[in-house]
């Protein structure tokens, strides 16, 4: 918990971006500021694949002190070496995820309206995610289907949520200032760092946008 309260960047990645080794993309993301990693697939994996997917995000996580997340499957929490899973609002509930990823676990839940943002934060005991992400700000292909938010979300989340959160959704260096400027001090990114020519040099330039404001 206490490394989840210092987080500013959590860089969300699948396994094979482009097809290539994950490893080598995690070092310069962390080395570059992220604090967290999260493995998502979209494509449908097996357990035994998820789990071997696994290894170089929880190899890296722990060589930064970072946390990894894995997404979806609480199920797979413990065998992953994960520090918790991350839902969605149509997953398995807050207090599901928790009592199948072990009470050690950190459970992230995605938001998308002020009334889920109320919601989560009026919730109590195991129903209580850990953290939240806002969005998608903007339309991003990483979720096809999904309507902007826009930023009236991340202000409404910097007056209202009592929880950890982060904004989420087509942000990169180009309006990284207008997230910040709404409120948001922690930001998920995934196409950012993942498709820069310089994934470390990216991950620097998002992370020292973040630093410039203080975390509440």
């Amino acid at each position: 918990m206490g490394r989840l309260a210092g987080a500013r960047l959590y860089f969300v990645c699948d396994a094979q971006p482009d097809g290539r080794d994950v490893t080598p993309l995690l070092e310069e993301a962390l080395s570059g500021g992220a604090d967290i990693v999260q493995l998502r697939e979209t494509s449908p994996r097996c357990a035994e694949e998820i789990l071997a997917f696994a290894d170089p995000f929880r190899r890296a996580a722990a060589a930064h002190d970072a946390l990894f997340i894995l997404n979806d499957q609480p199920e797979l929490v413990e065998d992953a070496g994960a520090d918790g899973v991350h839902v969605g609002q149509d997953d398995a509930p807050v207090a599901e995820a928790r009592a199948v990823a072990g009470p050690g676990a950190l459970i992230g839940l995605s938001t998308h309206t002020p009334e889920q943002i109320d919601a989560a934060c009026a919730a109590d005991g195991p129903d209580r995610p850990d953290q939240i992400s806002v969005g998608p700000i903007w339309e991003t292909p990483t979720k096809p289907g999904r309507l902007a938010t826009g930023l009236n979300l991340v202000r409404y989340a910097a007056e209202h949520a009592t929880i950890p959160w982060f904004a989420i959704g087509g942000i990169d260096a180009s309006n990284i200032a207008d997230v910040v400027a709404a409120g948001a001090m922690r930001v998920v990114v995934v196409r950012a760092i993942r498709n820069a020519a310089d994934p470390q040099a990216a991950a620097r330039e998002l992370r020292a946008s973040l630093d410039a404001v203080a975390v509440r």
